[in-house]
């Protein structure tokens, strides 16, 4: 049979006005509200932490390694998981997925149970090894049900709820401790993730193929390997927009596809994002961990004003987040480097100008603000970056490696916040976000941005 035939053929065996539906976005919508839930299940205890401190005559040094715990123990388990992943059948890793979703939430309220230092670090340690699976689920299942056009939206979206979670966890401590007190935030955070796992094994599987809710028109829409170029216009990777002298900066070159584990764990492009995340991921946790505890102890403000202020980082976050996504999908076809870039740089900028700050509500909130959106405006390309390097098959460990470097670089920031404060001052602390936001644009300098192999061979011609 020929191609024409073929064609006339499954023309005639599928109905021409297939409705294609939107599925998609409704595992986006639950992979965002458990990706906040989550996120704020780590938050929470930068409110709580003023008050664990006067109970437990807690030192800042002991605090800060508290803190650091969780992302520790979330950092070690990112290459496992992403190998088991990898090698467990779809229908598997999305029962799995729950599993690891109701325990983040199981160790969230022991955490109201606590009675000692000892038990409130193994309950850290615990959510930390709970809540790991998750982010390489998420990003896992965004990679498998979105189409390359809408990928870099989708993790836009994913990260913009790891800082909703922040960005309502003041207000919401704030009410609970003024009800009840200070234990009853990790009660009343433990309850929507349970919830949330439930509905999740109803509604989503691991890939569109098996979902009974997609249809098949939507189905192949995902499986569009088309990019986005200028306009939001689509493009073949190949065939992506030229813009010379951001290609200049950026480094956009033409690399191979990772299609082995041992050409992912070899590849400097991964370790050079994956060690400029955790100098990111590190000025996040210093803004969830200490940020409050700066506003009370230094400034002076009241729990109303130090809620509203602890707040603006991710006001700006969760702007910067999906505003990333979008220009980066819809304005510079599928690059994902610049706005990484340009988040550090910002970032830079904007934690200098917090050195000293004056004790001017709107100063602070105004400066908190525009930090945390550079900070948020180059995370999704964090995420998305090794999805245009790796194949489908080795992106879980590729991000694996990734977060794990990721969240243990930033796992080092609040014990060394605790560090610098227990023997310097406040000024220290800042300056030591600049010089890591430096770090990470010199990081992202290092590394290209990628073209997959495969596509040239269209451009080659």
């Amino acid at each position: 049979m020929s191609n024409a035939d073929s064609i006339v053929a499954s023309s005639k065996a599928e109905p021409i006005a297939e409705k294609q539906t939107k599925h998609r976005w409704v595992v986006m919508g639950l992979i965002f509200c458990i990706w906040a839930i989550a996120c704020a299940d780590r938050a929470n205890f930068g409110i709580a932490l003023p008050y664990l401190k006067k109970e437990y005559h807690i030192t800042n040094t002991e605090a800060g390694l508290i803190v650091s715990l969780f992302s520790f123990a979330y950092g070690f388990v990112q290459i496992p998981v992403g190998l088991l992943y990898k090698r467990l059948s779809e229908k598997t890793t999305g029962l799995l997925f729950s599993v690891f979703m109701i325990l983040t939430s199981v160790f969230t309220g022991l955490m109201g149970t606590t009675s000692s230092v000892f038990l409130l670090m193994a309950y850290r340690v615990g959510l930390g090894l709970s809540e790991g699976p998750l982010g390489i689920g998420c990003t896992n299942v965004i990679n498998r049900w979105f189409p390359a056009k809408e990928k870099g939206t989708a993790t836009g979206l994913w990260i913009a709820a790891s800082k909703l979670g922040p960005l309502i966890v003041p207000s919401v401590c704030i009410i609970v401790i003024q009800l009840w007190g200070w234990r009853e935030i990790f009660y009343v955070f433990a309850v929507p993730g349970i919830l949330l796992a439930v509905v999740w094994m109803f509604f989503v599987t691991n890939s569109p193929g098996e979902n009974r809710f997609c249809s098949p028109a939507e189905r192949r829409y995902i499986a569009d390997e088309t990019t986005v170029g200028n306009g939001g216009k689509p493009l073949s990777r190949a065939r992506m927009t030229p813009m010379p002298k951001l290609d200049a900066i950026n480094r956009t070159k033409r690399v191979p596809q990772l299609e082995t584990i041992r050409q992912v764990f070899g590849s400097w492009n991964i370790f050079g994002i994956a060690l400029g995340y955790g100098c990111m991921i590190g000025i996040s946790n210093i803004f969830i961990s200490w940020i409050p505890t700066y506003l009370v102890t230094v400034k002076g403000f009241t729990s109303v004003k130090m809620g509203f202020l602890a707040s603006a980082p991710f006001i700006g976050a969760v702007t910067g987040n999906m505003l990333g996504g979008i220009i980066s999908d819809r304005l510079l076809g599928g690059r994902r480097k610049p706005m990484m870039m340009l988040g550090a740089l910002g970032t830079m900028i904007m934690t200098f100008l917090l050195v000293d700050a004056p004790d001017s509500v709107a100063y602070l909130g105004i400066a908190l603000m525009l930090a945390g959106l550079m900070l948020g405006v180059g995370f999704a390309g964090y995420s998305a970056y090794p999805m245009g390097l790796a194949t489908k098959a080795t992106y879980p460990t590729a991000f694996g490696i990734v977060n794990s470097v990721g969240q243990i670089g930033g796992a080092c920031a609040p014990l060394a916040v605790g560090l610098l404060l227990d023997n310097y001052s406040w000024t220290a602390v800042f300056l030591y976000m600049v010089g890591t936001a430096t770090l990470c644009l010199l990081l992202l300098l290092s590394v290209v941005e990628p073209i997959a192999e495969e596509t040239r061979s269209a451009t080659s011609k």
